[in-house]
């Protein structure tokens, strides 16, 4: 129960446009990129819908956006479907983040990453938030959540049983307990 305020306005009374334009965006966990558009023309979408942009100012904001997520230039003018697991993560946030958000709420990113990607994400979202975009991230890889949170706050059946710096959450007894189980039952 509750309501979820963005900017003070309730925010169920918003539009996704809205929501977006306010400076809000997020990212799916499974692929919502336009499978047949290029990497590039992925981008440069967001950037209109999102920024409400001219063509060729979301033409630049698309470019920054690929180049900030590292996406290979010989690879943003591949069809979306054609890119590697990695890759489409890589075009998800810099679709994301040519909408020049304030807030990037990103939805269980590593899903279906190699440990080696993993990293590559971490650092990934590190560069984001250097930015100067505040990154909220839902997630289960602890190693991804621990390099880059600087807070973290844990749900356990939509109830919070942690939140405070990465360290000491992750020593939390009812951290422990509802990820691990209770001692009893590891043994």
């Amino acid at each position: 129960a509750g309501e979820v305020l963005l900017w003070g306005q309730p925010i169920h009374r918003l539009k996704p446009h809205q929501i977006s334009r306010a400076g809000v965006v997020r990212t799916f966990q499974k692929d919502a990129e336009f499978a047949t558009l290029s990497a590039r023309e992925n981008v440069y979408a967001s950037a209109v819908y999102c920024a409400q942009i001219d063509s060729a100012e979301a033409r630049e904001a698309a470019e920054q956006a690929l180049d900030d997520v590292s996406l290979a230039r010989e690879r943003r003018g591949k069809a979306a479907s054609d890119l590697s697991v990695f890759e489409r993560k890589q075009l998800m946030i810099a679709s994301a983040i040519a909408g020049r958000p304030k807030v990037l709420l990103l939805d269980e990113p590593a899903a279906g990453l190699t440990k080696p990607e993993v990293s590559d994400l971490s650092a990934l979202i590190r560069t984001v938030h250097e930015r100067g975009i505040t990154v909220v991230l839902i997630e289960h890889v602890l190693p991804l959540l621990l390099k880059v949170s600087d807070h973290l706050m844990i749900l356990n059946h939509g109830a919070i049983i942690a939140s405070g710096k990465p360290d000491e959450v992750v020593r939390n007894p009812q951290v422990i307990e509802a990820y691990l189980g209770k001692r009893e039952a590891r043994l």
